[in-house]
């Protein structure tokens, strides 16, 4: 294996290299769901929001544990204001469903010729929501099924429930760090690995089937959740190409992966050369490095998303790039919040007015964008304390030796 840990290891010393890093890692447990869902009724009741619906995904897993996936038939928790959650499904499906909740509460069925949103709209009544009171509908809900609550029920006020969704899934407790943490560990150690196999000739495709098998390998059952492998001219497209590349030497790489750990995900990009790089493209991977520092210095408690993004722009700005979302330059948002879903809130996007808060969790990753010739993102996420922000992986070292 070469110093700088790129290249020199088979697929098969690499992969023995790692092992399995979930063994002392615990699900989030049912006094935390209750918690959520108390959290979210004090949340309702301040919005003026008499009931919640929330959809078969993860919304309705966050606050209830009960795993299930979103389809044209309709699955989901109805959560009053006031009482216990209600879940509705298909009859025939109420068993699987049975076996897998963690907060109690009845399933209401119907059947195959019925309606389901006709079924919403009387438990609705029986847990005293009344004409004209707000219904707050998942906001992740299909439109077909929102699109029946309005025939089914218009007496009520259908509005949207990310005030309470967003209100509370933003804010990780310390059991969804931890989570989140080892899964960014275990994808670190992937990146490492991934790293050390690359030789002239290998292609993308190899690299993204290595990679599958090296997550399941720390503990992730399914492997990766996401995997973009780019060489080359391909690495400036922020999400990929269509055809797989094969590995020059002086290509840039770029790996950008994640893993699901007990319902939490990863998400940590390298880029870095193979070989010898080029003064550009030396130049420009350290003004991508120091545009995501600017962007962590700048993430205080109180502090609005939107300023973040700013950090980041007059950075590279500074170094002749952009600005805004000119290129050569940044052509997309600082970064995105993470927990359950790959993307969600808040947002470090320019004018975002939300303030930083203890609890929040960001990817940080000002990709610079060279059109016809190279892109550069290194991605790493950051938690924020009481006292500002903590990384939970430390950022990379250099284009020539990425891995401290």
């Amino acid at each position: 294996m070469t110093g700088n840990g790129i290249g020199g290891k088979t697929k098969e010393e690499a992969l023995s290299s790692l092992e399995d890093m979930t063994k002392d890692n615990v699900a989030i447990g049912k006094e935390e769901f209750e918690a959520r869902i108390q959290k979210a009724q004090a949340l309702m009741k301040a919005q003026g929001i008499a009931a919640l619906y929330l959809n078969a995904g993860t919304n309705m897993t966050y606050f209830t544990g009960l795993e299930w996936y979103a389809s044209e038939r309709l699955v989901g928790a109805l959560l009053p204001a006031e009482g216990p959650v209600t879940f509705i499904a298909p009859f025939f499906e109420i068993a699987s469903l049975s076996v897998r909740q963690i907060i109690a509460g009845d399933i209401a069925g119907w059947q195959e010729h019925e309606s389901p949103y006709a079924l919403f709209a009387q438990l609705l009544k029986h847990a005293g929501v009344k004409p004209g009171d707000n219904v707050g509908i998942d906001e992740s809900t299909a439109f077909f099924i929102t699109d029946g609550f309005q025939k089914a029920m218009p007496e009520l006020q259908l509005v949207n429930a990310s005030p309470v969704t967003a209100g509370c899934r933003m804010h990780k407790t310390a059991p969804e760090l931890a989570l989140i943490q080892r899964a960014m560990d275990m994808t670190l150690e992937v990146h490492k690995a991934a790293a050390s196999i690359l030789y002239e000739g290998i292609t993308t495709t190899e690299v993204e089937q290595f990679i599958h098998e090296a997550h399941k390998k720390t503990g992730a059952p399914a492997g990766s959740y996401f995997c973009i492998v780019l060489f080359g001219k391909a690495t400036s497209f922020p999400h990929g190409v269509k055809d797989p590349q094969v590995l020059k030497p002086g290509d840039l790489v770029l790996i950008d992966t994640g893993c699901k750990l007990k319902g939490y995900l990863s998400d940590i990009t390298r880029t870095y050369c193979f070989g010898e790089p080029t003064e550009k493209q030396a130049r420009l991977w350290q003004a991508e490095k120091e545009a995501q520092i600017a962007a962590f210095n700048a993430a205080q408690p109180g502090t609005p998303c939107g300023q973040v993004d700013a950090a980041a722009r007059d950075c590279l700005a500074g170094c002749g790039l952009g600005p805004d979302y000119q290129l050569p330059g940044l052509p997309h948002r600082t970064g995105h919040g993470i927990g359950m879903d790959i993307h969600e809130w808040p947002y470090l996007v320019k004018d975002n007015p939300q303030p930083l808060a203890t609890g929040m969790c960001f990817s940080n990753e000002p990709m610079i964008v060279v059109p016809g010739e190279f892109g550069i993102r290194l991605e790493d996420h950051f938690y924020m304390t009481d006292e500002g922000p903590a990384w939970f992986t430390e950022p990379a070292n250099s284009i020539e030796k990425p891995f401290n």
